[in-house]
């Protein structure tokens, strides 16, 4: 099975995942890259272990997101000759490859990080593009339970979906000893932009100091326009609240600095996913997110290993002073967390992507262990 995969760069979380697809008996894998990176992206790579193609770099921004172009896809698709074409996105590009698919009659399936909430505010017109390449794709691959209610939403029937999870890799962050001691009570890490919400974990900190009646520390993990704001932030809440900023992180680092601390606080307001939850969780601690991740219901389920709460202060102050004051609680959300985030794993996302292509191209496959379920537990916005 010959399977050719369209997407935009590298992202460090799915290059794990086209590593074992190269090695899986039986397929060849290969792996199309609009663009080597994105100028807002500073992730640092693994090596890239598996078949793969760069095209000539053609891209714009729009809003700040990059729209790749680059026709170059269809010749190297014609020289591929692939039995199966998944695209993951709606960039020229990807419907270059789509329409090619369809005039050589090779199965397209269609992937996706987005979800039902993600996509609500689209345009007719992006709504009217996705309809027509999910009237013609064979199969479709999401990332969270999210994504299977977008599909939902288009018609599609659950048995055509599967998942490929955004994860990482969880032995990496696995906790030295169940209880070590930790050096900060929080831990934020994530882009210093305002779409991250960093300014909220400070404050968050700071009042669940002032409830805790005793002094805590939180480490910033990350960089960004806000970073000299935030600084002077910190500044006046030094009596309530020690900050650390250690700036940009590497893979290699954020392991040691999650185990750190207690409690991650992910008060985002818009994350399709949200791998830093992934991350956190691997390393044993509860969650702290807000509704607008992707995490929130799926990988974080409320009062299983963390809390989902709407972005309020004294909701999450309360949440926070409550998981760190009791020590049975925090047991209990930590173990949720380790055990939550185990079914994330590369393992399972490379066989959702194997079992679409199968079911693409009319092969029987173990539905059980990849299709689509869309149950969640439901947000629970109210006090802890």
């Amino acid at each position: 099975m010959k399977i050719a995969l369209v997407t935009n760069t590298p992202p460090p979380y799915r290059v794990p995942i086209f590593t074992r697809l190269a090695n899986w008996p039986g397929i060849d894998f290969h792996v199309i890259f609009c663009a080597r990176r994105e100028p807002n992206r500073l992730w640092d790579l693994p090596p890239l272990d598996f078949p793969h193609s760069f095209l000539r770099e053609r891209f714009f921004t729009v809003d700040g997101r990059y729209i790749h172009n680059n026709p170059d896809v269809i010749s190297l698709l014609r020289k591929l000759a692939p039995d199966v074409v998944v695209t993951d996105g709606f960039n020229p590009t990807h419907l270059y490859a789509f329409l090619m698919a369809q005039y050589k009659g090779v199965p397209h399936i269609a992937m996706t990080d987005g979800t039902d909430l993600s996509e609500q505010s689209l345009s007719l017109k992006h709504r009217l593009v996705r309809r027509l390449v999910y009237s013609r794709s064979r199969a479709f691959i999401s990332a969270s339970i999210g994504g299977d209610r977008l599909y939902q939403a288009y018609g599609i029937k659950p048995e055509r979906c599967f998942h490929s999870w955004l994860c990482v890799d969880n032995a990496e962050f696995m906790p030295y000893v169940q209880g070590d001691k930790k050096r900060f009570d929080f831990i934020f890490c994530g882009r210093m932009e305002q779409a991250k919400n960093p300014f909220f974990a400070l404050e968050v900190a700071h009042q669940t100091a002032k409830v805790m009646q005793q002094r805590l520390r939180i480490l910033m993990v990350g960089s960004g326009s806000q970073d000299h704001l935030l600084r002077a932030a910190a500044a006046q809440f030094e009596d309530w609240i020690d900050v650390q900023f250690y700036g940009f992180a590497t893979q290699r680092a954020l392991p040691g600095l999650y185990r750190s601390a207690r409690l991650f606080l992910f008060p985002t307001h818009a994350d399709v996913w949200g791998i830093v939850a992934n991350e956190a969780c691997a390393a044993g601690l509860p969650v702290l997110v807000s509704p607008y991740a992707g995490v929130a219901g799926e990988l974080v389920r409320n009062g299983v290993n963390g809390f989902v709460r709407v972005l309020d202060i004294e909701q999450w102050s309360a949440c926070a002073s409550l998981i760190l004051s009791d020590e049975k609680l925090y047991g209990h959300f930590s173990a949720g967390s380790l055990q939550r985030v185990a079914v994330y794993n590369f393992d399972s996302a490379a066989l959702g992507l194997v079992d679409a292509c199968r079911t693409a191209l009319g092969k029987r496959v173990n539905q059980a262990a990849s299709t689509c379920k869309a149950t969640a537990d439901p947000h629970v916005q109210g006090q802890p």
